[in-house]
């Protein structure tokens, strides 16, 4: 029902400039039998495409630091996923250089259309922008060195689909890499503990978790292990509703 990817003619009318490569791949989304748990837990709305002002953001080195401790290098293929405006998707794009890639993704048609925008203004030439659905980020088999959830993880609507439909995308050693504020997920969070077990339903290993300040909340980096379950077998964790809740922070979401 959704277009995959910003045609490139369309995108250079648009943005009078060079238009943006198109991605590695159109997989359809792959037919299974049986069903997803359902999240027990609430999904936070999409509230808007920026997180904070990019100079803000800057001046900590936030993204500076998440590339740090996410090991990413040059000739890396990286995927951002929920990436807004761009902020991770340009900073990345400088730090793998000409020889790696970037594949900038976002469910929200409008947004997409803005990124890509910006991609072929800047000339970024090993950044692909596509638009990808709530449940499949749509990503190529064995492709990506690192896959970025930043500031989005508590939005998305399905999460072990997902997190089931985006595991063959990874190539041997590669990580997926969630940047979260550690509070409710209707605040705009994920607890830690919730995260690790959303994973490991899905067949995700924990590797390391770091407090990021400069980011927000914390940085927790997965591998997949062992066999892919099959979506019949996932079992929903289960929080604790009798815990109080974490106070309301700042609610901006899906930064760019």
């Amino acid at each position: 029902m959704l277009s995959l990817m910003v045609p490139a003619l369309a995108l250079a009318a648009a943005s009078c400039e060079a238009p943006v490569k198109s991605p590695q791949s159109n997989r359809a989304t792959e037919q299974v039998e049986g069903s997803f748990p359902a999240a027990d837990r609430p999904i936070a709305t999409i509230v808007s495409s920026r997180w904070s002002t990019e100079e803000a953001r800057d001046r900590l080195n936030e993204a500076g630091t998440v590339m740090d401790k996410a090991g990413i290098k040059p000739g890396m293929t990286v995927a951002d996923i929920g990436a807004g405006e761009g902020y991770y998707t340009v900073r990345l794009a400088s730090r793998v250089g000409e020889n790696g890639r970037v594949l900038a993704e976002d469910i929200v048609p409008a947004v997409r259309d803005q990124l890509a925008q910006r991609v072929a203004r800047e000339r970024l030439d090993n950044v692909s922008v596509r638009l990808g659905l709530p449940q499949d980020p749509r990503l190529p088999d064995n492709s990506f060195d690192r896959i970025l959830l930043v500031h989005m993880y508590h939005e998305i609507a399905e999460p072990y689909e997902f997190l089931w439909r985006m595991r063959p995308s990874l190539r041997n050693g590669g990580e997926v890499i969630v940047v979260d504020a550690d509070r409710a997920t209707e605040n705009h969070g994920t607890p830690p503990a919730l995260l690790e077990c959303e994973f490991a339903a899905v067949g995700y290993k924990l590797v390391r978790r770091e407090e990021m300040e400069s980011a927000g909340g914390y940085l927790a980096a997965f591998r997949a292990e062992g066999p892919r379950p099959e979506p019949s077998a996932i079992r929903a964790c289960r929080i604790d509703r009798s815990a109080p809740a974490a106070a309301p922070g700042a609610t901006g979401d899906m930064p760019g």
